[in-house]
């Protein structure tokens, strides 16, 4: 790997802490060589700390160790983006992220729409809202609206229509994601399953 460190005069380049699993960015620290080196042959994340003004391992006090994974280097040779593991909070102050952020699987619209399901269950019939009447309904028609989507989905998969076999999956996905909060569970629980299968 061929980083510069000469780039600038303190011979330090920016590294981008970012969790392996979840790809939330933990911290930004700093390395030179040394501690570049350090962190390749421990496998635990070792800055150049520049208010101590020496090498520093991440959790060498808490205990909370960035556990290598890998390293990446930028397309201008000076900045790192190192995938960890991290072993407890990251931050100082003891949060997730040195951002107040919890260290959690994100699936973009995906969460944001389990959370709208969330907000949705628990807002009266009364407000016009398709989710409450069937979480209203109960738990065997959530469960049959998620098998007749599914037969839909299969049913449009035999022809060669994709706007149609597109929307009845958007159904069939958004009818599930109902069906795992009537049953107390995200999306994350279901990653877990197929990770641990892995």
């Amino acid at each position: 790997m061929n980083i510069d460190f000469n780039k600038n005069s303190d011979g330090l380049v920016p590294a981008i802490i970012q969790d392996a699993k979840t790809l939330k960015v933990l911290m930004l620290g700093y390395m030179n060589e040394e501690a570049f080196l350090k962190t390749n042959e421990s496998k635990k994340v070792t800055f150049y700390s520049r208010s101590k003004q020496r090498l520093w391992t991440k959790g060498e006090e808490s205990g909370n160790f960035l556990h290598l994974v890998d390293i990446k280097l930028d397309c201008d040779n000076d900045t790192l983006l190192i995938h960890v593991n991290p072993e407890g909070p990251v931050c100082h102050k003891g949060t997730d992220t040195c951002w107040q952020e919890k260290n959690k699987q994100d699936y973009g619209f995906v969460s944001e729409l389990e959370q709208i399901i969330e907000n949705r269950k628990n807002q009266s019939v009364a407000q016009d809202s398709y989710v409450a009447s069937l979480f209203e309904k109960g738990i065997n028609k959530i469960a049959q609206k998620v098998g007749e989507e599914a037969v839909e989905v299969v049913i449009e998969s035999k022809d060669d229509n994709d706007d149609l076999f597109l929307n009845e999956s958007a159904d069939l996905l958004f009818h599930y994601l109902i069906l795992l909060n009537a049953k107390g569970f995200q999306l994350n629980d279901i990653v877990k399953v197929l990770q641990k299968r892995h």
